[in-house]
């Protein structure tokens, strides 16, 4: 019984100071872990970006090789999971995609066709959303929204 008593505390006593030293290594606002190109994939170049208060970016990204546009929300600083959201909107097709949910760091990938179409996307962290609509349209100009509810 004192030998089971004494291993337990030799690995508490590890798992402690295991869970010191990493603490000690992480600063107190981490950068993020990822980049729209990880979220979406290598083709994928960032071809806008809005942001959302100081809480992250949503990326909208294209892929040249498929036509595909890709939208990822990421926050600035992961950690507790928060209520986020990316999504992606082709007007003249009335195609789109979205993801939302809980996430530590990132909302996404959504994916649509857009090659040659206005596309309209967004996201949200916390409270705060963000909607741009109109985008990559050549001469037309697209409005952006940044609201709170």
């Amino acid at each position: 019984m004192k030998s089971a008593r004494s291993v337990l505390a030799a690995v508490a006593l590890a798992v402690l100071s295991a869970g010191a030293t990493t603490a000690l290594a992480t600063p107190a606002s981490a950068a993020p872990n990822t980049t729209p190109q990880k979220v979406c994939g290598s083709g994928y170049k960032t071809v806008n970006s809005a942001p959302i208060g100081s809480l992250g970016t949503v990326y909208l990204t294209y892929n040249a090789a498929n036509g595909q546009n890709c939208v990822a929300t990421i926050r600035t600083n992961p950690g507790t999971a928060a209520d986020m959201s990316a999504w992606v909107y082709i007007p003249d097709t009335d195609e789109g995609d979205s993801d939302s949910g809980q996430f530590t760091s990132y909302a996404g990938p959504t994916y649509v066709y857009g090659k040659g179409h206005c596309v309209d996307w967004g996201g949200h962290i916390a409270g705060i959303h963000v909607q741009v609509s109109g985008s990559n349209c050549a001469a037309l100009k697209e409005h952006r929204a940044t609201f709170t509810r």
